[in-house]
Protein backbone atom coordinates (compact mmCIF):
# COMPACT_ATOMS: atom_id res chain seq x y z
CA UNK A 1 0.00 0.00 0.00
CA UNK A 2 1.22 3.52 -0.60
CA UNK A 3 0.24 6.72 1.30
CA UNK A 4 -3.20 8.19 -0.44
CA UNK A 5 -1.74 11.30 0.37
CA UNK A 6 0.51 11.21 -2.54
CA UNK A 7 -0.60 13.03 -5.82
CA UNK A 8 1.08 11.23 -8.98
CA UNK A 9 0.65 14.82 -10.82
CA UNK A 10 2.97 15.93 -7.52
CA UNK A 11 5.55 13.63 -9.23
CA UNK A 12 5.99 15.22 -12.32
CA UNK A 13 8.43 17.98 -11.98
CA UNK A 14 10.95 15.68 -10.18
CA UNK A 15 11.31 14.96 -14.46
CA UNK A 16 11.13 18.46 -15.43
CA UNK A 17 7.21 18.37 -16.55
CA UNK A 18 5.19 20.87 -15.51
CA UNK A 19 1.47 19.73 -14.59
CA UNK A 20 0.23 22.67 -15.84
CA UNK A 21 1.34 21.70 -19.36
CA UNK A 22 -0.04 17.87 -18.60
CA UNK A 23 -3.13 16.01 -19.61
CA UNK A 24 -4.27 13.20 -17.31
CA UNK A 25 -6.28 10.83 -19.61
CA UNK A 26 -9.00 7.92 -18.67
CA UNK A 27 -9.29 5.23 -21.18
CA UNK A 28 -12.80 3.40 -20.69
CA UNK A 29 -14.01 2.14 -23.92
CA UNK A 30 -17.85 1.72 -24.61
CA UNK A 31 -17.36 -1.34 -26.35
CA UNK A 32 -17.36 -4.16 -24.36
CA UNK A 33 -14.82 -6.27 -26.41
CA UNK A 34 -12.46 -3.64 -26.12
CA UNK A 35 -12.48 -2.91 -22.86
CA UNK A 36 -11.52 -6.49 -21.92
CA UNK A 37 -8.54 -6.34 -24.55
CA UNK A 38 -7.33 -2.46 -24.24
CA UNK A 39 -5.02 -3.71 -20.79
CA UNK A 40 -3.61 -6.75 -23.10
CA UNK A 41 -2.53 -4.10 -25.80
CA UNK A 42 -0.54 -1.94 -23.13
CA UNK A 43 1.59 -5.04 -22.10
CA UNK A 44 1.48 -7.29 -25.84
CA UNK A 45 0.81 -4.83 -28.61
CA UNK A 46 2.41 -1.54 -27.50
CA UNK A 47 2.07 0.01 -31.34
CA UNK A 48 -1.74 -0.35 -30.87
CA UNK A 49 -2.16 0.70 -28.07
CA UNK A 50 -0.46 4.00 -29.18
CA UNK A 51 -2.29 4.20 -31.66
CA UNK A 52 -5.53 4.15 -29.87
CA UNK A 53 -4.38 7.17 -28.15
CA UNK A 54 -3.32 8.96 -31.34
CA UNK A 55 -6.92 9.96 -32.31
CA UNK A 56 -9.04 11.58 -29.57
CA UNK A 57 -12.38 12.81 -29.35
CA UNK A 58 -12.78 16.49 -30.24
CA UNK A 59 -12.90 17.90 -27.14
CA UNK A 60 -9.31 16.12 -26.05
CA UNK A 61 -8.18 17.32 -29.24
CA UNK A 62 -8.77 20.86 -28.70
CA UNK A 63 -6.92 20.59 -25.35
CA UNK A 64 -4.34 18.64 -27.02
CA UNK A 65 -3.08 21.31 -29.43
CA UNK A 66 -2.03 23.07 -26.34
CA UNK A 67 -0.43 20.67 -23.74
CA UNK A 68 3.02 19.35 -24.35
CA UNK A 69 2.31 15.97 -22.16
CA UNK A 70 -0.11 13.23 -21.89
CA UNK A 71 -0.11 11.13 -18.78
CA UNK A 72 -2.39 7.80 -19.67
CA UNK A 73 -4.15 5.51 -17.74
CA UNK A 74 -7.21 2.78 -17.96
CA UNK A 75 -10.36 2.73 -15.85
CA UNK A 76 -11.01 -0.58 -14.86
CA UNK A 77 -13.10 -0.14 -11.75
CA UNK A 78 -15.43 3.18 -11.04
CA UNK A 79 -13.93 5.95 -9.43
CA UNK A 80 -10.23 4.37 -9.79
CA UNK A 81 -7.48 4.87 -13.46
CA UNK A 82 -4.06 2.12 -13.71
CA UNK A 83 -1.22 4.24 -15.22
CA UNK A 84 -0.65 2.95 -18.61
CA UNK A 85 2.18 5.23 -19.61
CA UNK A 86 3.51 9.09 -20.28
CA UNK A 87 3.80 10.76 -23.82
CA UNK A 88 5.48 13.95 -25.17
CA UNK A 89 2.85 15.50 -27.93
CA UNK A 90 4.24 16.61 -31.55
CA UNK A 91 2.48 17.72 -34.69
CA UNK A 92 -0.30 16.16 -35.53
CA UNK A 93 -2.63 15.76 -38.98
CA UNK A 94 -5.86 16.26 -40.11
CA UNK A 95 -7.95 13.25 -41.28
CA UNK A 96 -11.28 12.30 -42.78
CA UNK A 97 -12.90 9.05 -42.62
CA UNK A 98 -10.75 7.73 -45.22
CA UNK A 99 -7.71 8.76 -43.69
CA UNK A 100 -9.45 7.89 -40.26
CA UNK A 101 -9.72 4.04 -41.28
CA UNK A 102 -6.39 4.10 -43.37
CA UNK A 103 -4.49 5.08 -40.38
CA UNK A 104 -2.02 2.46 -39.23
CA UNK A 105 -3.35 0.35 -36.37
CA UNK A 106 -7.35 1.27 -36.93
CA UNK A 107 -8.42 -1.95 -39.26
CA UNK A 108 -6.97 -4.04 -36.45
CA UNK A 109 -8.41 -1.93 -33.39
CA UNK A 110 -11.61 -1.47 -35.39
CA UNK A 111 -11.47 -5.66 -35.50
CA UNK A 112 -11.05 -5.91 -32.18
CA UNK A 113 -14.28 -3.56 -31.54
CA UNK A 114 -13.29 -0.19 -31.52
CA UNK A 115 -16.16 2.13 -33.55
CA UNK A 116 -14.53 3.29 -37.16
CA UNK A 117 -16.28 6.84 -38.88
CA UNK A 118 -18.36 7.37 -41.54
CA UNK A 119 -18.30 9.84 -44.27
CA UNK A 120 -20.83 11.89 -42.96
CA UNK A 121 -18.64 12.48 -39.57
CA UNK A 122 -16.54 15.55 -39.16
CA UNK A 123 -12.88 15.24 -39.55
CA UNK A 124 -10.55 14.28 -36.82
CA UNK A 125 -6.67 15.13 -35.74
CA UNK A 126 -4.03 12.54 -34.88
CA UNK A 127 -1.29 13.37 -33.15
CA UNK A 128 1.96 12.09 -32.37
CA UNK A 129 3.00 10.82 -29.56
CA UNK A 130 6.43 9.96 -28.01
CA UNK A 131 6.97 7.83 -25.12
CA UNK A 132 9.04 8.42 -22.39
CA UNK A 133 10.35 6.06 -20.27
CA UNK A 134 9.91 7.71 -16.34
CA UNK A 135 7.37 6.02 -14.66
CA UNK A 136 8.03 2.62 -16.88
CA UNK A 137 8.02 0.70 -13.77
CA UNK A 138 4.93 1.31 -12.95
CA UNK A 139 2.86 0.58 -15.81
CA UNK A 140 0.03 -1.68 -15.21
CA UNK A 141 0.82 -1.68 -11.34
CA UNK A 142 0.37 2.43 -9.90
CA UNK A 143 -3.23 2.98 -9.67
CA UNK A 144 -4.77 6.61 -8.73
CA UNK A 145 -8.41 8.06 -7.52
CA UNK A 146 -10.16 9.36 -10.80
CA UNK A 147 -11.65 13.42 -9.14
CA UNK A 148 -14.94 13.03 -9.31
CA UNK A 149 -17.04 13.55 -11.25
CA UNK A 150 -16.10 10.31 -13.09
CA UNK A 151 -17.12 10.80 -16.50
CA UNK A 152 -14.81 13.74 -17.06
CA UNK A 153 -12.37 11.29 -18.25
CA UNK A 154 -9.39 13.96 -19.06
CA UNK A 155 -8.25 16.27 -17.37
CA UNK A 156 -5.47 18.67 -16.81
CA UNK A 157 -2.96 17.37 -14.83
CA UNK A 158 -2.69 20.84 -12.37
CA UNK A 159 -6.09 21.35 -11.66
CA UNK A 160 -7.14 17.89 -9.95
CA UNK A 161 -5.68 15.30 -7.44
CA UNK A 162 -5.09 12.28 -8.37
CA UNK A 163 -4.17 10.15 -5.06
CA UNK A 164 -2.11 7.09 -5.58
CA UNK A 165 -3.93 4.37 -4.09
CA UNK A 166 -1.68 1.37 -4.61
CA UNK A 167 1.46 0.44 -6.46
CA UNK A 168 1.03 -3.31 -6.73
CA UNK A 169 3.53 -6.01 -7.12
CA UNK A 170 2.30 -7.77 -10.68
CA UNK A 171 0.25 -5.46 -13.53
CA UNK A 172 -3.36 -5.31 -13.46
CA UNK A 173 -2.99 -5.33 -17.09
CA UNK A 174 -2.37 -9.35 -17.58
CA UNK A 175 -4.66 -10.91 -14.92
CA UNK A 176 -4.16 -14.72 -15.11
CA UNK A 177 -6.37 -17.07 -17.75
CA UNK A 178 -10.06 -17.54 -17.07
CA UNK A 179 -11.08 -21.52 -16.57
CA UNK A 180 -10.71 -23.29 -19.61
CA UNK A 181 -14.49 -23.58 -20.10
CA UNK A 182 -15.20 -19.96 -19.73
CA UNK A 183 -12.90 -19.23 -22.47
CA UNK A 184 -14.20 -17.70 -25.73
CA UNK A 185 -12.44 -15.34 -28.38
CA UNK A 186 -12.70 -14.02 -31.39
CA UNK A 187 -10.78 -14.43 -34.24
CA UNK A 188 -9.19 -10.74 -33.61
CA UNK A 189 -8.27 -11.48 -29.78
CA UNK A 190 -6.55 -14.75 -30.83
CA UNK A 191 -4.10 -12.59 -32.72
CA UNK A 192 -3.29 -10.01 -29.17
CA UNK A 193 -3.30 -12.71 -26.78
CA UNK A 194 -1.40 -12.02 -23.61
CA UNK A 195 1.78 -13.93 -23.47
CA UNK A 196 0.86 -15.91 -20.29
CA UNK A 197 -2.37 -17.19 -21.86
CA UNK A 198 -0.81 -18.20 -25.52
CA UNK A 199 2.09 -20.26 -23.25
CA UNK A 200 -0.85 -22.24 -21.13
CA UNK A 201 -2.85 -23.11 -24.84
CA UNK A 202 0.47 -24.47 -25.96
CA UNK A 203 -0.14 -27.42 -22.87
CA UNK A 204 -3.31 -28.21 -23.87
CA UNK A 205 -4.68 -30.62 -25.36
CA UNK A 206 -8.66 -31.15 -26.40
CA UNK A 207 -11.32 -30.46 -28.64
CA UNK A 208 -12.65 -27.20 -29.43
CA UNK A 209 -15.32 -24.99 -30.97
CA UNK A 210 -15.33 -22.30 -33.88
CA UNK A 211 -18.90 -21.30 -33.76
CA UNK A 212 -19.30 -18.65 -36.74
CA UNK A 213 -21.75 -16.06 -35.69
CA UNK A 214 -23.38 -15.07 -38.88
CA UNK A 215 -23.75 -18.67 -40.32
CA UNK A 216 -24.76 -20.03 -37.06
CA UNK A 217 -23.10 -23.00 -37.31
CA UNK A 218 -19.93 -24.33 -35.67
CA UNK A 219 -16.49 -26.09 -37.13
CA UNK A 220 -15.06 -28.82 -34.49
CA UNK A 221 -11.46 -29.43 -34.26
CA UNK A 222 -8.61 -31.62 -31.90
CA UNK A 223 -5.28 -30.24 -31.01
CA UNK A 224 -2.49 -32.39 -30.03
CA UNK A 225 1.14 -32.04 -30.51
CA UNK A 226 2.94 -29.68 -31.14
CA UNK A 227 1.98 -26.46 -29.01
CA UNK A 228 -0.83 -28.34 -28.82
CA UNK A 229 -4.61 -25.63 -28.57
CA UNK A 230 -1.97 -22.57 -28.97
CA UNK A 231 -0.74 -24.46 -32.16
CA UNK A 232 -3.69 -25.10 -33.99
CA UNK A 233 -5.36 -21.50 -32.87
CA UNK A 234 -2.04 -19.65 -33.85
CA UNK A 235 -2.85 -21.23 -37.64
CA UNK A 236 -6.15 -19.87 -37.89
CA UNK A 237 -4.81 -16.64 -36.33
CA UNK A 238 -2.68 -16.30 -39.37
CA UNK A 239 -5.29 -17.50 -42.00
CA UNK A 240 -8.74 -17.03 -41.10
CA UNK A 241 -9.38 -20.58 -41.78
CA UNK A 242 -6.51 -23.04 -40.91
CA UNK A 243 -7.12 -24.52 -44.41
CA UNK A 244 -10.54 -25.62 -43.51
CA UNK A 245 -13.06 -25.90 -46.94
CA UNK A 246 -16.14 -24.43 -44.65
CA UNK A 247 -14.69 -21.96 -43.12
CA UNK A 248 -13.08 -20.51 -46.19
CA UNK A 249 -16.35 -19.47 -46.61
CA UNK A 250 -16.97 -17.86 -42.98
CA UNK A 251 -15.64 -14.25 -42.33
CA UNK A 252 -12.90 -14.45 -39.97
CA UNK A 253 -14.42 -11.77 -37.95
CA UNK A 254 -17.54 -13.68 -37.37
CA UNK A 255 -15.76 -16.60 -35.81
CA UNK A 256 -15.38 -17.25 -31.96
CA UNK A 257 -13.15 -19.64 -30.41
CA UNK A 258 -13.83 -22.15 -27.49
CA UNK A 259 -12.92 -25.03 -25.81
CA UNK A 260 -15.17 -27.96 -25.59
CA UNK A 261 -12.67 -30.60 -23.56
CA UNK A 262 -9.52 -29.84 -22.33
CA UNK A 263 -7.48 -33.74 -21.93
CA UNK A 264 -4.54 -34.13 -19.87
CA UNK A 265 -1.51 -33.28 -21.34
CA UNK A 266 0.01 -36.58 -22.47
CA UNK A 267 -2.99 -38.49 -24.16
CA UNK A 268 -2.24 -39.99 -26.96
CA UNK A 269 -3.09 -38.09 -30.18
CA UNK A 270 -5.90 -41.40 -31.13
CA UNK A 271 -7.62 -40.97 -27.72
CA UNK A 272 -8.06 -37.13 -28.47
CA UNK A 273 -9.43 -37.94 -32.13
CA UNK A 274 -11.64 -40.37 -30.94
CA UNK A 275 -13.13 -37.89 -28.61
CA UNK A 276 -13.43 -35.09 -31.21
CA UNK A 277 -15.64 -37.56 -33.62
CA UNK A 278 -17.77 -37.82 -30.55
CA UNK A 279 -18.51 -34.20 -30.13
CA UNK A 280 -18.89 -34.10 -33.80
CA UNK A 281 -21.77 -36.32 -33.68
CA UNK A 282 -23.41 -35.39 -30.25
CA UNK A 283 -23.45 -31.76 -31.83
CA UNK A 284 -24.04 -33.10 -35.20
CA UNK A 285 -21.74 -30.34 -36.87
CA UNK A 286 -21.38 -33.23 -39.76
CA UNK A 287 -25.00 -32.99 -40.80
CA UNK A 288 -25.31 -29.13 -39.92
CA UNK A 289 -22.21 -27.30 -39.10
CA UNK A 290 -19.18 -27.01 -40.68
CA UNK A 291 -17.42 -30.35 -40.22
CA UNK A 292 -17.19 -32.29 -43.67
CA UNK A 293 -15.24 -35.77 -42.23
Amino acid sequence: MVNAVLDFASLLPSIDINPAETLFVRHVPIEKSMKRVLPWLVVERPELWLAYQQIQWESLEKAMTRGRYIASFIGQEPGTSTFAGLYKIGSWQTLNAAGYNAFPGNQELMALGMGGRTPDMPECMAFELDSLDAFDDWIGRLTVRWPMPYQQWWRWAGRGNFAVLTIEAESRFVRGMPDWHEIILSWAELQSLPSSWSAALAQWRGVYLIYDTSRRAGYIGSAYGADNIQGRWANYARSGHGGNVELRKSRPEDLRFSILQRTSPDLEPEAVIALEASWKERLHTREFGLNRN
